[in-house]
């Protein structure tokens, strides 16, 4: 074959990571051209990705980090002595845990790629060649994938069975990686087995595959209204109609793994083995299962009345799933049905082919019949003969074995008859076997093994025939993983008070708090409105350390995100512009992995933002420029802001830098805003404290040397206090040479943001004519006072 591997951890960085991922970039002219093609192993789906990424990968980096892969697969080439590409070089630096595979470069071949997906797409998503007939990179990408997996799985796909579709990075927003990190959107930092995440929050799923999409939509909410807008109304009308809620939570729940399920429906051994004929023989039991829930399904969603509800449930009326269900049941027992617990599985596997159908099979179950009463008619025996409660008992890995409640006083000198072996003993209960009982369970292998044989055939057979028809669970898989993942929303939103967003070009949120805090806390935190618009565009806010700043910036991309999927958020009102990126810099560690301090982590985390921040982006900046001194920090802060300032992205951006505040005299799309606190007395007086309201209000903080006011709450030496206050107070004076807006820059001030309000109420007013007249009066009214106190201010 020619496979090599170039490094490689057993570990995988997730620990039920399934996915294979091959990456494959162009040469010369063509550099930073990527194209990928991923498939899960558990889910018969292929997706391939063409794109154009800059220097940094950032696209290629964050689309591997949702896929949490198994293994990369690269060309040998891309990791030559002395010659290693920088594409290369990085995902190996950011996937360490990950299996990194080398294949020969003769193995991406477009032309083979485009042949493997002619012959392994199913007909229904064969749109897919008009999409990627001139994708070359994504094309060899699939040929080295399906070659590779075909090696490892030691099995091919069935012709025709494969869903293979096209994902550009045009249709979901990008939330980088480390964004995905300080958000806490499916992993929490402090403890990775902790439900406090924002998938913790709305993961009310019943199935794996619900699961699994509502995961990816967090990590890549889709930016196209309406598809949010058609999941909102979905969400609205299961809230209102408590029938159709339940009705659909009960059928959905009775789902299994659906994609897991077709994964191993559509692979083709190379080598029939007695596992992969009861694998089969298992999985088409749980295909039964599943295409009896078809009928139910379509029921509960009979009277619905949204467009997407009713779309799902015309896709459920193909008939296609009558005919496969009629197939299998011209073949497989009515009763035969997925159960809990090996043994009565075991049985339905055993007789799930009706009889009549194979003579030779008809005669093995009879012999297996027999043998199963014998083994229980032996321990029968046995149990009268040493006067012992003993009972048959059957697990996976012993078959059948003899189990008995019992306490060490009833056997005589406390031991078991000597014909006994394999004595095992938990508090009360022993399990134990005999030589004969081991002859038994040996000829009962026997006996299955030629069940499951000649059933596998019979399998086989049916399933040669129901391959055509196959696609149609594409559909059922899609829609179950959907109206899953819409039935979580719609649970969230019953244990707390969420609010549908609307979309608009303004992002307003009236009383919004925080969806995982709500959580911790079980109770509702504060809330705070935000109100950003392309006239003011850029936030600053201030205040003491733990007074909110870093809660609530983050509580605003979380409720950006909830927006974006299709979910309601936790406000009282709220309007969001749709985000095609969001970035964030929040936090303060250093990096000992990869040699960074505190300080060129922050500087390399602002130079990304900088280098794919865009007009349509959501930038939530936590502090900059900590991690030096406080000259350089302020300027690297206000070159940072100015330069971000010139876009059109909304903008909130934390800082202890009170001078940054005043850059709103220089720009009118800068608003100041801080978190109160108070002054508390202690009861003997002679102590002041800080209460914290975490209330928002207008203006930047005027509490000052509030670092040193948390020092004192800490154990630090009262002398080393003193001290700092007198030094600070010196500094401060020496430095407190602060730019003052003047009356013209205030008028300027006030007519840009006259400008603005009229703008936005062109664009998005829904008031009557009437209504509007009042309105425009009272602004014109708010300008003139505006500049009579500016010309005041100029006799002044």
């Amino acid at each position: 074959m020619g496979y090599s591997v170039s490094s490689s951890s057993a570990v995988s960085a997730h620990s039920v990571a399934s996915v294979i991922v091959a990456v494959v970039e162009g040469r010369g002219l063509a550099r930073g051209e990527v194209g990928m093609a991923s498939i899960d192993l558990k889910n018969p789906e292929m997706i391939l990705s063409q794109f154009a990424d800059n220097t940094t990968y950032a696209k290629v980096i964050t689309k591997l980090k949702i896929l949490t892969p198994l293994e990369i697969i690269m060309s040998n080439t891309a990791c030559d002595a002395g010659n290693t590409t920088k594409l290369f070089s990085l995902v190996t630096e950011h996937f360490k845990n990950v299996t990194f595979t080398t294949v020969q470069r003769k193995y991406f071949n477009e032309t083979k790629g485009l042949e493997y997906i002619e012959q392994l797409c199913a007909s229904e998503f064969s749109t897919i060649f008009m999409e990627v007939q001139s994708k070359y990179y994504c094309l060899a990408a699939a040929a080295a994938l399906l070659k590779y997996v075909e090696f490892i799985q030691n099995a091919v796909y069935a012709p025709k069975s494969l869903k293979v579709r096209f994902q550009g990075s045009e249709k979901t927003a990008m939330i980088d990686s480390s964004s995905a990190q300080n958000l806490e959107l499916v992993i929490n930092n402090r403890d990775t087995r902790n439900g406090h995440t924002l998938l913790g929050v709305l993961n009310y799923t019943k199935t794996p595959g619900g699961s699994r999409r509502l995961r990816s939509n967090i990590l890549e909410p889709p930016v196209d209204a309406e598809t949010i807008n058609t999941r909102l109304d979905c969400v609205q009308e299961l809230l209102q109609d408590e029938e159709l809620f339940f009705g659909l939570q009960a059928v959905i729940s009775k789902f299994l793994d659906t994609e897991q399920l077709l994964s191993v429906l559509v692979q083709i051994p190379k080598q029939d083995t007695v596992k992969t004929a009861e694998s089969k023989i298992t999985n088409l039991i749980y295909l039964k299962h599943t295409l009896e829930l078809v009928e139910p399904l379509k029921a509960a969603l009979r009277s619905c009345n949204t467009q997407l509800l009713k779309a799902y449930y015309s896709s459920l009326e193909d008939t296609r799933f009558g005919i496969i269900l009629e197939k299998i049941t011209s073949v497989i027992n009515d009763d035969t049905r997925y159960t809990k617990g090996c043994l009565s599985m075991r049985t339905q596997k055993c007789y799930a082919v009706k009889p009549n159908i194979n003579e030779f099979l008809d005669i093995a179950r009879r012999t297996y019949t027999e043998i199963v009463d014998d083994i229980a008619g032996m321990i029968t025996q046995l149990a009268e003969k040493y006067s012992l409660p003993m009972k048959t008992s059957f697990s996976s890995a012993r078959g059948f074995f003899i189990q008995m409640n019992a306490d060490c006083s009833i056997l005589p000198n406390g031991q078991l008859p000597s014909e006994f072996t394999k004595i095992t003993k938990m508090k009360n209960t022993y399990s134990f076997t005999s030589a004969d009982l081991i002859k038994m369970n040996e000829r009962c292998q026997e006996s299955l093994r030629e069940i499951y044989h000649m059933t596998y055939l019979i399998v086989c057979k049916l399933l040669n025939e129901i391959y055509e028809h196959i696609h149609c669970l594409y559909k059922l898989s899609d829609i179950v993983s959907m109206l899953d993942m819409l039935l979580s929303f719609a649970h969230a939103c019953t244990l707390s008070d969420y609010v549908r967003p609307e979309f608009t070009d303004t992002l307003a949120i009236k009383q919004g708090w925080h969806p995982i805090l709500e959580k911790i806390a079980m109770e509702k935190p504060v809330s705070n409105n935000t109100y950003l618009t392309e006239g003011n565009n850029f936030v600053i806010i201030t205040g003491p350390n733990m007074s909110g700043k870093s809660t609530y910036l983050k509580q605003i991309a979380l409720c950006q995100i909830m927006a974006q999927i299709g979910s309601y958020v936790p406000a009282e009102y709220c309007s969001f512009r749709i985000a095609e990126q969001i970035f964030t810099r929040i936090g303060m560690d250093d990096d000992i992995e990869t040699n960074a301090s505190t300080f060129m982590k922050e500087m390399k985390e602002i130079t990304y933002i900088i280098q794919n921040a865009n007009d349509k982006s959501l930038i939530i900046i936590d502090e900059l420029g900590r991690g030096t001194s406080a000259e350089e920090g302020i300027g690297i802060c206000y070159a940072a802001c100015e330069y971000l300032l010139n876009l059109k992205a909304f903008t909130l951006f934390a800082t202890h830098f009170l001078e940054l505040c005043h850059i709103d005299a220089l720009y009118p799309n800068v608003e100041n805003y801080h978190f109160e606190v108070q002054h508390v007395r202690s009861s003997t007086g002679n102590k002041e404290k800080i209460a914290y309201s975490y209330t928002l209000s207008k203006g930047y903080t005027e509490e000052k040397n509030y670092g040193l006011k948390a020092a004192e709450v800490s154990s630090l030496p009262s002398s080393i206090i003193l001290d700092a206050k007198e030094i600070t107070n010196h500094i401060a004076e020496q430095i407190l040479h602060r730019q003052k807006s003047t009356p013209e820059m205030m008028e300027q001030r006030a007519a840009y943001q006259l400008a603005m309000r009229l703008v936005q109420t062109a664009r998005n007013s829904r008031l009557d004519p009437g209504s509007l007249r009042v309105y425009l009066k009272a602004l014109k009214k708010k300008k003139q006072m505006k500049v009579e106190e500016t010309s005041r201010n100029l006799d002044v």
